[in-house]
């Protein structure tokens, strides 16, 4: 059977952090070329999203060795817990800052490549992009923003001809190094995992291949009519 991304070459940022790493070998499993950044020293491109610089270069670098871009995974993020007057305004800057600025760097600078084709933006949101929780104020500042972001570039991209489609994916919980490092923040790192594992309807935190396993979906050509919009894959946690 042949394999759904066969040829592509898709760049995935935040490549060394669990979904982005299981992303990344899932591009690379149904036959695509997966290009891997992350922070200098953590991948084979370095590139700290929230510089254009950074940004420009690496653009620039895989224009040149392969003159196109297939698609894009915006995977790099960090999650903040606090509330809104618990959070430090750098903290929330910085939140914002790599969430959501390295996002919106990303589509704009990689668009020119994959406009040369057509290809596929996929941007990691959040069900907290969608629900809001009273201990994730910047948390949820960012993954709303990106939300809708995507949905801008999905608008603009479907004006392309060819078009470059754009959609955002909202996990809830993952079994993820970010949701360990935000349990270990917590006041009470063992109770607070068993009351976000309550609020799942279907009882347990997602895991790292189902969130990759949706994105190659929305890479493939199988999603080919799908732009502008919001998966949601949160174990029936928005449902209520």
């Amino acid at each position: 059977m042949a394999r759904r991304l066969a040829n592509r070459i898709v760049l995935i940022t935040g490549a060394a952090g669990t979904i982005g790493k299981t992303v990344a070998d899932a591009i690379a499993q149904e036959g695509g070329m997966a290009i891997r950044s992350d922070l200098k020293g953590r991948a084979e491109i370095a590139l700290d999203v929230t510089s254009e610089q950074e940004w420009i270069a690496v653009i620039s670098e895989i224009g040149a060795r392969h003159g196109r871009l297939d698609g894009l995974v915006n995977s790099a993020g960090i999650g903040t817990l606090g509330t809104i007057e618990e959070t430090d305004f750098v903290d929330y800057r910085r939140t914002m800052a790599i969430n959501v600025d390295g996002t919106f760097l990303g589509c704009k600078h990689a668009l020119p490549l994959l406009r040369r084709h057509g290809g596929s933006i996929v941007n990691l949101s959040s069900i907290s992009g969608i629900v809001a929780g009273h201990n994730l104020a910047a948390y949820n500042a960012s993954k709303g923003a990106v939300r809708l972001l995507s949905k801008s570039v999905a608008l603009h991209g479907a004006r392309l001809k060819p078009s470059v489609r754009c959609n955002s994916v909202h996990p809830t919980f993952v079994e993820s190094d970010m949701v360990e490092a935000m349990l270990r923040s917590s006041a009470d790192p063992v109770r607070t995992r068993e009351k976000m594992t309550r609020d799942v309807p279907l009882g347990r935190f997602a895991r790292p291949q189902e969130i990759a396993d949706l994105t190659i979906y929305l890479l493939s050509d199988e999603s080919s009519f799908i732009t502008g919009a919001e998966m949601i894959i949160d174990g029936g946690l928005s449902a209520r």
